[in-house]
């Protein structure tokens, strides 16, 4: 059978999700929502849309139980088989791809990023090409954070060189990938990184180096969303994109006011006095004002409830939120089944005005952004009148006394009391596994 009529695809999905907390504290990556899909169903949507392929395996195995429901209740969307293989302990792309090739039968195959997003028709020029070996690339401004691709003339690879502190190329790898099926034997000859995992850009090395015919492919479209704040963005984005007019499936009481492109999903109530900006989405069963304010940029997802004289700007609220009162919501994400007491403030704009750096795995990283409000984790609860400043995370299950400012992240299920003393919750009220973000 030719390649272009049957492809098969892996979707990288099983690390922990550093780059995403606190939103991964209570989900895994894969199904982070975008609006109301899960970044698992972006991919697959996108994989439909190419046309041609019969099979995609999602190698998971944090919170894989979830990632299992999920795959079972859409599976019935996609005209391919869908499988989610466990990759046990996450060591690394390359030993997630060794695992996912297991349920593979095609002689080719896509590997995909589960944090990263491409368009479809980047993924079908890539699925149709004639080359056995292709490494997507991108052009961005800072390629610091990534690993740049050195390619021939020709456009093969070369080599792969992981955050370079001085500028080689702005072209950098951008995490799909087209293999033969005897990529295996390179990747089980990939030796732990200096950060003790196997990587997937070791064994494209191998493959370069063996004489293998790697070529780049030029993507025209990518969005990398595996840190918390290029998520946020990437939600902003899809708004943009989908949200154009105003679709209002809820009940609008008299005296609020909507304008501009918004969607109010079916059982939602916007209350009198309440004053929404598009673009803007309102979830299911969503409860907003009375006299609220809600403005450009804001996801509310299902079932929240933004109260009186609650201000929201450009931010994911996810499922069963509860700011009921007073608050401010700006450039921020809450996570499910947060309680916001009375006047919590989520700041998003430093007092000297410079760029807001967020704390990933004990470094503190700059976002780019002079406005980045908290990020609060899931079931976490704040007392009346909180401030929290500016990239700062509060961990899953948090707490936070009343009239606290709080200026460093909060770890997950710990209290932080009155004195500003904090500490852990008893085991009872932590559900979820803290060694993990230690």
């Amino acid at each position: 059978m030719p390649w272009a009529s049957a492809v098969e695809a892996v979707i990288l999905a099983a690390g922990f999700g550093r780059g995403l907390e606190p939103v991964t504290h209570t989900r895994p990556k894969p199904l982070v929502p975008v609006l109301d899909r899960s970044l698992l169903e972006v991919h697959l949507d996108a994989l439909r849309e190419v046309g041609t392929v019969k099979k995609v395996v999602v190698v998971a195995n944090y919170l894989i139980d979830k990632v299992r429901e999920k795959v079972l209740n859409i599976q019935g969307r996609y005209p391919f088989e869908l499988r989610v293989v466990d990759e046990g302990r996450p060591l690394g792309t390359a030993h997630a791809l060794l695992k996912g090739l297991e349920a593979v039968d095609d002689d080719e195959v896509l590997a995909i990023y589960v944090d990263s997003i491409y368009a479809t028709r980047d993924l079908l020029g890539i699925a149709t090409s004639s080359s056995p070996y292709l490494v997507a690339a991108f052009k961005v401004d800072d390629p610091r954070d990534y690993g740049v691709l050195i390619c021939d003339p020709l456009g093969f690879v070369k080599d792969i060189v992981e955050k370079p502190s001085q500028l080689i190329s702005n072209v950098v790898n951008a995490g799909v990938y087209k293999f033969r099926a005897d990529v295996v034997k390179y990747l089980e000859k990939v030796e732990p990184s200096p950060r003790g995992e196997y990587e997937l850009t070791d064994a494209v090395r191998l493959l370069s180096r063996c004489g293998a015919p790697v070529r780049s492919f030029e993507l025209r479209y990518w969005r990398d969303v595996g840190r918390v704040w290029k998520y946020l963005e990437y939600s902003v984005e899809v708004l943009g994109e989908q949200v154009r007019g105003q679709t209002i499936l809820g009940r609008v009481e008299e005296g609020a006011r909507i304008s501009g492109p918004v969607y109010v999903g079916e059982g939602a109530e916007i209350l009198s006095g309440t004053y929404i900006v598009g673009p803007a989405y309102i979830g299911r069963g969503a409860v907003i004002g009375p006299n609220a304010y809600i403005r450009p940029g804001s996801i509310i997802l299902d079932n929240s409830r933004i109260g009186f004289s609650v201000e929201v700007k450009e931010s994911v609220i996810m499922e069963q939120v509860h700011a009921s009162h007073l608050s401010y919501i700006g450039d921020s994400i809450v996570c499910e089944d947060v309680n916001l007491g009375a006047g919590t403030i989520l700041a998003n704009l430093r007092l000297d005005e410079k760029e807001v750096k967020v704390r990933i795995k004990g470094v503190k990283v700059s976002t780019g952004r002079r406005k980045l409000g908290g990020l609060v984790g899931g079931h976490a609860k704040t007392g009346v009148n909180v401030s929290v400043n500016p990239g700062v995370k509060l961990g899953a299950y948090s707490r936070v006394f009343p009239g606290l400012t709080i200026y460093e992240d909060i770890p997950p299920c710990h209290v932080v009391r009155s004195d500003g003393s904090t500490s852990p919750l008893p085991k009872e009220g932590c559900p979820i596994d803290t060694t993990i973000w230690s």
